[in-house]
C-alpha cells in the first residue's frame, strides 16, 4: 500500500506537487494520469526516496521507503529505463542488483524469462531497442518479488504484443494482492488495465475514483441520430443545452441529452428517425474534460500548406 499525506514538492516559487493526499490500495491496478508537467514523475520519485518532499510524507507498506531494510523486496520501480550501465549485459545488470540486495541468482533467471529477455540476456544493454530497455527496467522492478510495483510509462516503446503483456502482468500482480501503481499516456490502454484512477493537474489531485465512476461522472450523453429532418430535431432541443455535429446530410451527433429524450421529441414532431445510437463516453473524453483547465503546456495548430509555402515563393 502507498499512502501520501499532504505531500508537497517545491522548486523555488513553483509547487510541482501541492499537498496531495491519496492511497494506492493493494489488489487492484491504480492508474496515475495527468498532463505533462502535472507532477506525476515527481510524485513517483518521492515515493521511492529519489526526491525529498518539501512538506508532508509518503509511506510504502507502512514505512517511508528509506526505512525498509530490504527496499527492493518491498518496492519495485521503473522510473527511468535508461538508468543502466550500457556496457553491461542485461544478465550482469540484474545480477549486480541482486548481489547488492541479497537476492539469489535464480531470481535473475526467473525475471529474464518472465520479461522475454532470454534471447538478449547476454548482450550489452547499449544496443537494446527502446522496447527491450523497457523490458529490462520491468525485470529490475520485479527482481525482489516486491509487494508494491511502481511503473512510469511501462509500455513506452513496446510493440502491440509487449503492450498486451504489460497489461496482463499488471493485472496478474494485482490479482496476487500486490499494490500496482502505473502511469501512461495511452488512454485506451489505461482503460483496459486500470481499476482505479488518480488524476493530477498542476500538482493537485483532481480525481481519485474507480475508472468507471470517472467516465460516468465526466461524460455527457452522446447519441448518433439519422433522421429525415435532423435540423427540426435540433431546433426543438435548442433550449436543453445540447450541442451537435453534422456528420452527413441526415446524420448528426447530439451531445447533452439521452436517446430516450430524442425519441420523445422526434415522435412529438413527427420526425422520421432511422438510427438512434447511444455512444459510449471514452476514458479519453472524460480525461480531456477533467484536465482541460489543468494543462500547462498547450500545442498550437500549424499553418495550412498554402500559408507555409507562400513566404518561400517570394524568395
Amino acid at each position: 500500500m502507498i499512502e501520501a499525506q499532504a505531500l508537497s514538492k517545491r522548486y523555488g516559487a513553483k509547487a510541482a506537487v501541492d499537498a496531495v493526499s491519496f492511497t494506492v490500495q493493494p489488489g487492484r491496478v491504480t492508474g496515475f494520469l495527468g498532463p505533462n508537467g502535472a507532477g506525476k514523475s515527481t510524485t513517483m520519485r518521492m515515493i521511492v526516496g529519489l526526491d525529498n518532499p518539501s512538506g508532508g510524507h509518503v509511506t510504502v507498506n507502512g514505512k517511508p521507503y528509506a526505512q525498509h531494510k530490504a527496499p527492493l523486496r518491498e518496492v519495485g520501480a521503473l522510473l527511468d529505463a535508461k538508468a543502466v550501465h550500457t556496457k553491461r549485459s542485461a544478465y550482469n545488470h540484474l545480477r549486480a542488483m541482486a548481489a547488492t540486495h541479497g537476492i539469489p541468482n535464480s531470481r535473475v533467471k526467473d525475471v529474464i524469462e518472465l520479461t522475454g529477455l532470454g534471447p538478449v540476456a547476454k548482450k550489452r544493454v547499449g544496443g537494446f531497442s527502446l522496447g527491450m530497455g523497457q523490458r529490462l527496467g520491468i525485470a529490475a522492478a520485479l527482481l525482489g518479488d516486491p509487494h508494491t510495483v511502481i511503473l512510469d510509462e511501462p509500455v513506452n516503446g513496446l510493440d502491440p504484443e509487449g503492450v498486451q503483456w504489460v497489461r496482463h502482468l499488471a493485472k496478474g500482480l494485482a490479482a496476487e494482492g500486490r499494490t500496482v501503481f502505473l502511469s501512461s499516456h495511452l488512454m485506451s490502454e489505461m482503460a483496459l488495465t486500470a481499476d482505479h484512477l488518480i488524476v493530477i493537474g498542476r500538482g493537485r489531485i483532481i480525481a481519485d475514483a474507480p475508472i468507471q465512476s470517472i467516465i460516468d461522472g465526466q461524460g455527457r450523453a452522446r447519441v448518433r441520430v439519422r433522421a429525415d429532418r435532423p435540423q427540426d430535431l435540433l431546433a426543438s432541443l435548442a433550449g436543453e443545452g445540447v450541442t451537435s455535429q453534422v456528420l452527413e446530410p441526415e446524420l448528426i451527433e447530439i451531445t447533452g441529452v439521452d436517446a430516450r429524450r430524442i425519441a420523445e421529441v422526434a415522435l412529438r414532431d413527427r420526425v422520421l428517425v432511422y438510427e438512434l445510437t447511444p455512444l459510449q463516453v471514452s476514458l479519453e473524453d472524460a480525461y480531456m474534460q477533467l484536465t482541460q483547465t489543468e494543462v500547462e503546456y498547450h500545442s498550437h495548430s500549424l499553418p495550412d500548406a498554402s500559408e507555409a509555402v507562400a513566404p518561400l515563393e517570394g524568395r
